[in-house]
């Protein structure tokens, strides 16, 4: 094994070979050679020369042959693969410049394994002197290495603060996106609904609060109108959905209902009329609708209902009731309200229009209900612009349904029977 590292060695100082692939060769040529050395089986070492891809390179082919191996050449896992291995010998292959002027003799006597040694100028120190070259080559090799791997960590931990504060910088110009489509949604929003009635004999607030507050559009809608007669006259819808979708479907049945109360249609027939109207323009349409008529001057109420949450009465002195009206709504089977329900709103007494958004819980609608009539205990002296937002302040710290919210509050001022 001495001389067939040493032939290896004055191959790779005669052709110029990095220390570090003359190391790995060393390694490689005594891998395959060993088993054949040990065994006694001859092994010989050959190199040539051929041209290169260009006139001032050369290719140099080492060959290890084995000529008496008992079995295939155990080529894989090599520390230098060998570009051209076969059963019984393996080739590696090296762009070199120009080769020396005279050809370096590699040849090893058949009796390798004996004591002679073909290279007398081979002696311990110098074999110890090729080990150790070859040892700081590959240490240099690992510090460079690693000094390397410390400077892509380096790269690589200011690239990650560049893409982190690119990131913050694209969630703040989302974030500003949302807040600025949000704000556009919102002043369209608004634009859909009616602008604040001064009624003589009534006060009148609303509120209304989208599920999500990044897209306030929703299918939570109302409509509030003087008839020619003047009454008031209010409807509160509340269609499938959400988004654009749903508004496009509240503003069908808003201005459907508009059309058929200022014609002078009953308002009980008005629910089924209006279903008979959408149905075949949007046959997906579902909305649940309140339709209220009060007559400033007297206090009378009329209610119609199509499968819509019932309307709270608070009286001065604390009473409360909801005014249950049975009905279906747009786009539900045999859509309509059953009757006409008729109230009186004395002076000073509350009526609460409102759709499902305030009182439905995750745990039970009637336990909303309930805690709304509270609240509006609670809020019932408040002006009456600020009632509407305080319910649904209250009714959300406990109610967790999340779903549009519209709450509409109205209260009789007049001094008369």
């Amino acid at each position: 094994m001495p001389p067939l590292r040493w032939a290896v060695r004055r191959l790779a100082r005669a052709y110029r070979l990095p220390v570090a692939v003359r190391a790995r060769l060393v390694l490689s040529v005594t891998d395959l050679a060993e088993d054949e050395l040990q065994a006694g089986r001859p092994v010989t070492l050959h190199t040539a020369q051929e041209a290169g891809a260009d006139a001032d390179s050369y290719v140099l082919a080492v060959t290890l042959r084995c000529p008496r191996a008992t079995g295939p050449l155990a080529a894989s896992g090599l520390p230098l693969p060998a570009t051209k291995p076969s059963p019984d010998c393996a080739t590696w292959r090296f762009t070199i410049p120009l080769p020396p002027a005279q050809p370096v003799s590699s040849s090893l006597p058949d009796d390798v394994s004996s004591r002679h040694d073909p290279w007398p100028d081979r002696t311990p120190g110098t074999d110890t002197q090729a080990v150790e070259e070859e040892l700081r080559a590959a240490f240099a090799q690992t510090d460079a290495f690693g000094a390397e791997h410390r400077r892509l960590k380096h790269e690589l931990a200011e690239t990650n603060a560049g893409v982190l504060a690119l990131y913050v910088q694209l969630e703040e110009g989302d974030e500003q996106l949302r807040r600025a489509h949000a704000l556009i949604l919102q002043e369209l929003e608004d634009a859909l609904r009616p602008a604040p009635l001064i009624v003589e004999g009534l006060e009148l607030a609303v509120h209304y609060e989208p599920a999500d507050p990044n897209a306030p559009t929703g299918g939570d809608l109302y409509d509030w109108f003087i008839l020619p007669d003047g009454t008031l006259h209010i409807t509160v819808v509340d269609a499938l959905g959400h988004g654009l979708g749903s508004t496009r479907s509240a503003l069908n049945v808003t201005h459907t209902v508009r059309t058929l109360a200022l014609e002078g249609h009953p308002l009980q027939s008005i629910l089924a009329r209006t279903h008979e109207i959408l149905m075949p323009l949007a046959p997906d349409l579902m909305a649940t609708v309140l339709l209220a008529r009060l007559d400033p001057a007297t206090g009378k109420l009329q209610l119609a209902n199509g499968s819509h949450p019932p309307a709270l009465l608070l009286r001065t002195d604390g009473e409360a009731r909801y005014l249950e009206v049975k009905g279906r709504g747009i786009g539900f089977p045999l859509p309509g309200s059953e009757q006409v329900l008729h109230a009186e709103i004395r002076p000073g007494d509350l009526l609460i229009l409102y759709t499902d958004g305030l009182t439905e819980s995750r745990r039970d609608p009637i336990e909303g209900e309930g805690r709304l009539i509270e609240a509006a205990r609670r809020y019932a002296d408040s002006p009456l612009a600020d009632i509407p937002s305080s319910l649904a302040a209250d009714m959300r710290t406990v109610v967790l349904h999340p779903d549009d919210t519209l709450a509409l509050a109205i209260r009789t001022t007049r001094s008369g029977p």
